[in-house]
């Protein structure tokens, strides 16, 4: 299948403005386990971010060629104009893994593996003074304080969505989070209520179809005989990569039978895909995580 052009190739829809462009500064870089870096960006331009009440929230990056010596914020149709649309900046998705505003900070965690991809290296070299320009923040999750208790499960993709919903829930609340990472360094200590479990997993390596188990592990905290799955309402985040997301979204909706809008599962990314097919993608059959 052909896919159509990137989304920073169109032009806005007639009667549609553009969305306006945050620049920030690199403050730090911090490596923060074997594959997670992690930037702190702040700056003039922190003025213009409008933050938004959701524990999952992403922006979407913009990022040149720097042999273009292009500098943010970036005029996407002039651009159009003059370069060959594999010249025009590429977008890629992150989640913002905190924000201070008295400080006029942010926070995005980078997975870098080597040289793969755009965004990772960029982080992994990124010092103070770099400037970051994005889009956004988009996301909709928040911990709803009625649930009976939470259940979490994702990926190296997921850690910051998930690390951030921990940290805004209160103090009694109760459940479990499962999140497969390569191996023993790339796990964080995250700050959960003390009834919720982080349970770790090692899947030995970078992630493949055949070595992850994430989903076998989901399927067993939700078979029927399972001492950790709770009695009650639950709410569930699940986010990852697509064919996992699948395969949850058939154990905990189509056999567990949760209603769909207890299940925030979605798909952070595709093995396989570089950011343009995944995003085009999500409009056909192969890209949907529900069916319907």
């Amino acid at each position: 299948m052909t896919a159509p052009l990137p989304r920073t190739d169109r032009a806005p829809r007639p009667g549609r403005q553009a969305r306006p462009q945050v620049v920030l500064d690199v403050i730090s870089n911090e490596r923060i386990s074997d594959h997670l870096v992690r930037l702190t960006l702040g700056g003039d331009g922190f003025a213009d971010y409008v933050d938004k009440a959701a524990t999952d929230k992403y922006v979407k990056i913009l990022f040149a060629d720097p042999a273009l010596g292009l500098t943010p914020p970036y005029d996407l149709n002039a651009l159009r104009e003059t370069l060959a649309p594999k010249q025009l900046p590429v977008r890629r998705t992150y989640t913002v893994r905190s924000v201070d505003a008295e400080a006029g900070t942010l926070q995005i965690e980078f997975v870098v593996h080597g040289d793969e991809g755009v965004a990772g290296p960029w982080a992994a070299t990124a010092k103070p003074g770099d400037r970051l320009c994005f889009n956004g923040p988009g996301g909709m999750f928040e911990p709803d304080p009625d649930a009976d208790w939470y259940f979490f499960a994702g990926d190296e993709s997921a850690i910051p969505a998930i690390a951030a919903t921990l940290e805004a829930m209160a103090p009694d609340a109760v459940g479990l989070a499962i999140v497969e990472v390569a191996g023993p360094g790339d796990e964080l200590a995250l700050r959960a209520p003390d009834g919720i479990e982080v349970r770790w997993m090692h899947r030995g390596g970078p992630f493949t179809p055949d070595r992850t188990q994430l989903a076998e592990a989901v399927a067993a905290v939700a078979a029927d005989e399972s001492p950790d799955w709770r009695e009650g309402d639950v709410q569930v985040f699940a986010h990852g990569e697509r064919e996992v997301m699948k395969r949850l979204r058939r154990t905990l909706g189509d056999e567990r039978g949760i209603d769909r809008k207890r299940l925030s599962l979605s798909a952070y990314w595709a093995y396989g895909r570089e950011e343009e097919a995944f995003q085009a993608e999500k409009q056909a059959p192969v890209g949907q995580i529900f069916p319907d």
